[in-house]
């Protein structure tokens, strides 16, 4: 997942596990931190949203959109 315009990229597991971070260098100002923690908050909530998004609808194709309480 790339957040901030492509200067951030994310990349985590259906488990929800961070496998890497990609900072551009070009995001990385000592006098701003704010933003980088800002477009990194926005790359890993964006990347859990996908894979819960992923993990929604891979189950769905397995239970046919079945409902059954209690199970997930």
């Amino acid at each position: 997942v790339n957040a901030g315009g492509g200067v951030i990229t994310v990349k985590i597991t259906g488990k929800l596990e961070v496998k890497s971070i990609d900072i551009k260098p070009e995001i990385v100002d000592p006098d701003d931190i704010e933003t980088l923690t800002d477009i990194l908050t926005a790359g890993f909530n964006e990347a859990i949203k996908r894979v819960e998004e992923t993990n929604q609808k891979e189950m769905e194709s397995i239970t046919g959109n079945v409902s059954i309480p209690g199970l997930f």
